[in-house]
């Protein structure tokens, strides 16, 4: 049997190779030969996906921001077609990424109306939809949606979607996650030390936005705080270098790190990080965060006042519980002073990290129990053609 599956960025790659893992996991179980050829990363293509083309590598948000990747997104596209018309699947599999996965997804309703396709990871538009048009296009080119949160799973149900609520796949990952004493020791942190994880970037264009504002901000926080050490795991190679460079140019005590993101989250005290999946990873952790976003001026403004965009919150960790349990700062907010305050106080004041403690344990709750990507993989195989009956 083959599955094509479909995403796109840092964070569905990530998502695809732990789904890979655990349908590979339970064809294994249940005796089903399975291919899987992909559009994703290099995580994917770790755990065993042929991959067509590398989508790690196009992310953005925002209008002009998507801009230089509209091109390859196109070609990338036209070499999907192209197989999935010579080599049509057996199922299909979407993970986010909005856009090109409604383009995928719409042409293999048109032309392969016999092949389901499963939407695992929707987009969010519970949260931010400026109109009903890209719910309704998810909702039309779904046979089954696999929600993540409970609020996904109403808002797509109530939209006339089958969905199925299987809990997020983080809960899954943060079992090989260390402990905090393992972490530290390994990393060699010290008792008396402050360890702060530095997240700006897992896209390029948030090294122009967010990698100075963190930055200024870490180098007041080391000024007043001499026992703080930054730690930096690369979310991709790539951007190793500038980060490297911006480290030396703002003079800060920082390690930048490859492939030891779990020993680095659960050894911290504290992150400032970009608004992102991340957010989740370190909440599940119980580590204290500051969140910010920024774009392009116009880009913001177009939102604001054409867009007429508005969503409650940017991070995952509040959109969850819809209430602000960790501080966010966005656009013209996301200031190195702001930031700055908002650190001092969680890493000073332990009645405002322990609140946040608590507060993270409410979230916990609306994201399922462990054997998420299990749930979602014998979801998936039992949609494939004759399954249970070869």
């Amino acid at each position: 049997m083959r599955i094509f599956i479909s995403t796109g960025e840092v964070a569905g790659d990530l998502q695809g190779s732990l789904l890979i893992a655990a349908l590979k996991r339970q064809a294994v179980a249940t005796g089903l030969e399975l291919e899987i050829v992909a559009l994703g990363g290099e995580k994917m293509a770790t755990v065993g996906a042929t991959l067509l083309a590398n989508t790690s590598e196009i992310g953005s948000i925002g209008i002009l921001e998507s801009l230089p990747y509209i091109l390859p997104t196109l070609q990338i596209q036209r070499r999907a077609k192209a197989y999935l018309k010579q080599h049509p699947p057996d199922l299909v599999v979407l993970i986010d990424y909005l856009g090109p996965n409604l383009v995928i997804g719409s042409y293999i309703r048109r032309h392969l109306p016999q092949v389901p396709i499963v939407y695992y990871i929707a987009p969010q538009e519970w949260v931010w939809s400026i109109n009903s048009r890209n719910t309704n296009l998810i909702v039309g080119i779904t046979d089954k949606l696999l929600a993540i949160f409970p609020e996904e799973a109403r808002y797509f149900q109530e939209k006339g979607a089958k969905v199925t609520w299987v809990g997020h796949p983080l809960v899954d990952r943060m079992q090989k996650f260390p402990s905090r004493e393992a972490a530290r020791t390994k990393l060699g942190i010290g008792s008396d030390e402050m360890s702060v994880v530095l997240l700006p970037a897992s896209r390029r264009q948030e090294l122009k936005y967010l990698l100075p504002v963190i930055f200024q901000a870490a180098q007041v926080i080391q000024a007043k705080l001499p026992q703080v050490h930054f730690w930096i795991p690369l979310s991709r190679e790539i951007y190793k270098k500038p980060i490297e460079q911006a480290i030396q140019h703002y003079c800060l005590r920082a390690t930048v790190i490859s492939g030891q993101a779990e020993e680095v989250f659960a050894g911290a005290d504290l992150a400032i990080t970009k608004s992102g999946t991340v957010n989740l990873e370190l909440a599940l952790l119980s580590i204290p965060q500051v969140v910010l976003y920024r774009l392009h001026p116009i880009t913001a403004w177009i939102a604001r006042t054409v867009l007429k965009g508005s969503i409650p919150f940017a991070s995952p960790t509040n959109l969850v519980v819809m209430k602000p349990i960790v501080p966010e700062f966005l656009q013209e907010q996301a200031t190195p002073e702001n930031i700055t305050q908002a650190a001092l106080e969680l890493l000073l004041n332990r009645d405002r990290q322990e609140q946040m403690k608590a507060d993270y344990q409410e979230m916990r709750q609306k994201m399922g129990e462990v054997g998420v990507c299990d749930r979602a993989a014998k979801e998936i195989l039992q949609m494939l053609p004759n399954f249970g009956r070869c």
